[in-house]
């Protein structure tokens, strides 16, 4: 592009996953005013409330110091005139020429799930990443399951329990449980809520005692919970995914991920030395060739556009599809940058390649007339 288009970093939001945004959006708004950008930011709090922060990111570079979710407990610390409506800030957005492009930095439910997504398309704002339905079906990795496994993509096992359920019969649906354990290779069973990332909620249940509170764990988040097999020794590899057109995407990968803990948890995941990344697994061709193939038919699959990463596991040489981000960190530490690194793309480099796919995903799309030609408004 000859001309950089003005950004507005979303970042923060109302999820188990706030902090992780924090981190992730203020490392992409000193990316983005460091290549040059205008970049303005609004944090989202944990009450669902907007705070546009004045000014662009101050932070000259991708590699400087970026701010800590701590440095948001009180936005009108950072100057923040206070808070405003969601609809009073898209509509500010939407009234100016350019129209911003908005770097969706959120995670978890609100940002990822397609609610923020519609809430953006009703302001006919251009944004970053997948649509309303992509950004749905990702986020649910329930519906996310059901969907790949309908066209051949291997999966680890899994159970569905709604919160429900387990109020009403607890003990059919512990025996249920021990039934699936029972035909799997281990009796440990991963839980996890079904609407949420991170890790957040995730348990890893040893045996029949700790089930009960693996699903308390999950309910604590979400109304539905998973159970899947636990795969002993399982690789856990990644891929990154660069683009809008189905038949040009960019894949890069698979990254690779030793875990600190027995699986991939939250603190696995983002204390720092504890666990270890590779943005180059050793792996042979052909398994590579694989799952770069199930990672582009998944992406395929529920539409995604943009940018997303693909998580597998990997048992002996078997690769199965474990779930899709399509909004995945962007934090010092996360692995999908990285894997994009081999493609060329910096952290700006990329954080700027996903601006021109959201403008170029607004700009192609087909504006829809709520209101007939003719009648008025």
């Amino acid at each position: 592009m000859t001309e950089r288009p003005p950004v507005v970093v979303l970042l923060g939001g109302p999820s188990a996953e706030h902090d992780v945004s924090i981190v992730s959006g203020s490392a992409v708004a000193a990316a983005l005013a460091g290549a040059g950008y205008l970049v303005e930011r609004v944090v989202i709090d944990l009450a669902g409330r907007w705070w546009p922060l004045p000014g662009a990111e101050s932070r000259p570079a991708a590699g400087a110091s970026i701010l800590v979710p701590a440095d948001f407990d009180d936005p009108a610390a950072l100057g923040a005139s206070g808070p405003e409506s969601s609809g009073a800030v898209l509509e500010r957005l939407a009234q100016r020429s350019p129209r911003p492009v908005v770097f969706i930095a959120l995670h978890g439910p609100f940002g990822e799930d397609g609610i923020v997504q519609a809430l953006l398309e009703a302001a006919d704002l251009p944004y970053t990443g997948s649509g309303v339905a992509a950004s749905a079906l990702g986020m649910d990795k329930a519906l996310f399951k059901r969907l790949v496994r309908g066209i051949g993509l291997p999966l680890v096992d899994w159970r569905e329990i709604p919160a429900r359920r387990w109020a009403a019969d607890p003990a059919g649906v512990l025996a249920e449980l021990e039934a699936f354990a029972a035909g799997t290779a281990d009796p440990r069973l991963i839980f996890k809520p079904a609407r949420l990332g991170s890790s957040v909620g995730m348990t890893l249940a040893h045996g029949v005692d700790e089930r009960p509170g693996a699903l308390a764990a999950a309910y604590e988040h979400d109304t539905l919970a998973l159970a899947e097999r636990y795969v002993v020794g399982a690789r856990e590899l990644e891929v990154a995914v660069l683009g809008n057109d189905p038949g040009r995407l960019e894949l890069y990968g698979p990254g690779e991920i030793l875990s600190g803990h027995e699986f991939y948890d939250y603190a696995a995941k983002y204390t720092p030395g504890l666990s270890e990344t590779s943005p180059s697994a050793d792996v042979d061709p052909l398994l590579r060739a694989t799952i770069l193939k199930i990672a582009r038919d998944a992406y395929r699959a529920i539409g995604a556009e943009g940018f997303a990463r693909l998580d597998f596991l990997v048992e002996g040489g078997t690769p199965f599809l474990s779930e899709i981000n399509t909004i995945p960190g962007f934090t010092p530490i996360s692995l999908f940058p990285a894997m994009a690194a081999a493609g060329g793309y910096d952290f700006a480099a990329l954080a700027g390649r996903i601006v021109e796919l959201g403008l170029e995903r607004w700009s192609g799309r087909v504006r829809r007339r709520l209101v007939p030609a003719g009648l008025p408004r």
